[in-house]
């Protein structure tokens, strides 16, 4: 028999976090894809293109998802489908740089881009059905916590991950260390889909009957946005919170100008950025159950790094960086997820959740436009642009209520 907020249910759903967040930080956006990419690419345009390919590539297909997701009594079934695939994809950008590597560099930044195009792009089908789960699975003030838990173990998992990632840079040249380092991750990533697979789903009774196409699904999505201020309101300020995407994959290449970056350095920024999580998830955001007041407090600590950015000249500017944005990033994620369950009505939570994400998601793609401002105005210039974009976000988080 079912039991909400099972501590079964939680002990999984912590372990897929830390088994996912031990493996995908070997590839952080704000560390080691851009210095992996420029490896293969002196393009800053493919960094960030390539940082925005690693989160962006799910918002193309959410929508189509929670299409049919609207109408599942269970979507534990099709969760397990999409671990098999991202597992695939991620491993395979580990074997495209083992295979090929420097022997033709075109062709493996090619495929790598492919590989992380296709992670991201089957996370769009996973993304519904894990926030449909965590609905199902635990009640409002259980979820804060088991999702700030999941932040937690994810950081642990990630400081470990900081230090491997060191050592094998450090230890093995490039580009066979990024190789190594996909390939091992891909192993680690499938433990923690096997544990989250197994996990405890009761049928959802409240449904919503499929409309006969895609096209008439969009069309009453549509009408739904328009009718819904606060959900309007909200997906913009979601939207707005990934302005830091604008800069954040660039301060890495900042601070290699700067000063010499060695594989340790690399490591230990990750390992700060992940410290700055379990202080965020530990001892802010676990204690907050006003999400509204979460997100506005995540604007002001993401605009703190930036101003940091602007006269950081030292390796310590930089720890203090990626510390902070290691707690802002938590606090967007968790007061993000937990707005759009509590303003969805049951039987439409997969079209509000795929409505929110689509469009907010967007700004996943802010690193393009960042590069693009950094190659013709320089990093002053993009830091205080990326701020103002943040200011706007906190203005538009103090209209929620």
């Amino acid at each position: 028999m079912f039991k909400l907020d099972n501590p079964i249910n939680n002990y999984k759903n912590i372990a897929h976090a830390f088994f996912l967040s031990l493996a995908i930080t070997v590839a952080e956006p704000s560390t080691v894809m851009p210095l992996m990419v420029h490896h293969f690419s002196q393009s800053a345009f493919l960094v960030g293109l390539y940082a925005a390919l690693l989160r962006g590539g799910a918002i193309v297909i959410q929508l189509y998802a929670s299409f049919h997701a609207q109408s599942y009594k269970k979507v534990i079934p099709y969760l397990r489908k999409v671990f098999f695939f991202r597992f695939l994809a991620w491993f395979s950008i580990g074997l495209s740089i083992f295979l090929i590597g420097d022997s033709n560099k075109a062709l493996t930044v090619t495929l790598i881009g492919v590989g992380l195009f296709f992670f991201s792009f089957t996370a769009g089908f996973g993304a519904i059905y894990f926030k449909e789960l965590q609905a199902k699975l635990f009640s409002k003030s259980y979820r804060g916590k088991t999702m700030a838990n999941r932040n937690i173990a994810g950081s642990i998992a990630s400081i470990i991950s900081g230090g491997v990632t060191g050592y094998v840079l450090s230890n093995f040249n490039a580009p066979l260390n990024y190789a190594y380092l996909f390939m091992i991750s891909s192993a680690i990533m499938a433990i923690g889909f096997i544990i989250f697979g197994t996990i405890d789903e009761p049928k959802k009774e409240n449904i919503s009957k499929k409309e006969k196409s895609f096209k008439e699904f969009i069309k009453n999505a549509n009408k739904l946005l328009k009718e819904d201020k606060r959900l309007r309101v909200q997906t913009l300020a979601i939207f707005l919170s990934f302005g830091y995407m604008f800069a954040m994959p660039f301060i890495i290449l900042k601070a290699n100008s700067t000063f010499e970056l060695t594989g340790w350095m690399l490591g230990g920024f990750i390992t700060i950025q992940m410290i700055g999580s379990i202080i965020g998830s530990s001892l802010i955001w676990r204690r907050i159950s006003n999400y509204e007041f979460m997100l506005t407090l995540a604007f002001i600590l993401a605009i703190l790094p930036f101003i940091v950015a602007l006269f950081a000249n030292s390796v310590y500017y930089y720890m203090a960086i990626f510390l902070l944005f290691g707690i802002a990033i938590d606090g967007f994620n968790i007061a993000g997820m937990n707005l759009i369950i509590e303003i969805a009505p049951e039987e439409k939570r997969p079209i509000y959740t795929a409505l929110q994400t689509n469009l907010s998601s967007i700004g996943l793609f802010f690193p393009i436009l960042g590069a693009s401002i950094l190659h013709t105005f320089g990093y002053s210039a993009l830091y205080i642009i990326t701020i103002l974009i943040l200011v706007l976000g906190l203005v538009v988080s103090l209209r929620l209520k």
